[in-house]
């Protein structure tokens, strides 16, 4: 398990038994832009507390982060959404910022991409091309553990869960990354149900489950499951 010590840090044990549930699979606590109150004001720690992993899809406080981490004692990667500009000066605790890298939690392998589409650049914005270039970039990254298993970025894919304003919709680049890579599940936030962009929280596109994951999402995931073991080129 895992465990907090007074500075806010967490020492990792490896041993992926002790962390996944009788059934193999590993219970993950998706999180973004809205604190809900069943996870603050209204907290129950038994009612979370078969959670293994912590993803934030961005736009929360980085105390809030610190406090899931703390109450429920495990580990939590985020992205930056275009709001989390005070995050380089007060980072939340005991968290690993994960834009721009793949890593291996366990045996899921999760990709970050941190930002939304650029709308005047007072945020963490990029161009369209300028997310398709950080992409690009994890190309070796992504080869060397064999493929992606969770996408987690703050802004959508383009023409699911987003807006029609600038700020809100999603990159086309991500459309791409979908149908090279094939992750088991694309985590993001930054549109909510409550600006009329829909309530929908799951999507399916092609065979990525698509999560908008505003105020909270939990869902299963199998570690020992693989996709294609081998990262292909896109066709055409």
């Amino acid at each position: 398990m895992f465990l907090i010590k007074k500075c806010g840090m967490l020492r990792r044990n490896s041993n992926l038994g002790q962390v996944l549930k009788g059934n193999g699979k590993m219970k993950i606590l998706a999180i973004a832009d809205r604190v809900h109150p069943s996870l603050y004001d209204y907290f129950d720690k038994k009612r979370f507390s078969n959670i293994d992993l912590i993803l934030s899809a961005g736009d929360l406080r980085p105390k809030f982060l610190s406090f899931l981490v703390s109450m429920l004692n495990k580990r939590c990667y985020y992205v930056r959404g275009n709001h989390d500009v005070t995050y380089e000066e007060e980072p939340p605790l005991g968290c690993e910022n994960v834009d721009g890298k793949v890593l291996n939690h366990e045996g899921i392998r999760i990709l970050g991409l941190e930002g939304s589409m650029w709308y005047g650049g007072k945020g963490i914005e990029y161009t369209e091309k300028q997310m398709r270039w950080k992409i690009s970039k994890l190309r070796f990254q992504v080869w060397k553990k064999g493929g992606v298993d969770i996408v987690l970025t703050h802004a959508s894919p383009n023409g699911v869960h987003d807006g029609k304003d600038l700020c809100h919709t999603g990159f086309r680049s991500f459309l791409r990354l979908i149908e090279k890579y094939q992750p088991r599940y694309f985590v993001h936030g930054h549109t909510h149900a409550s600006y009329g962009y829909g309530s929908e929280k799951v999507t399916l596109l092609q065979q990525t489950k698509v999560v908008n994951a505003e105020g909270y999402y939990v869902f299963d995931i199998d570690p020992l499951v693989r996709g294609r073991k081998k990262v292909l080129k896109r066709r055409g």
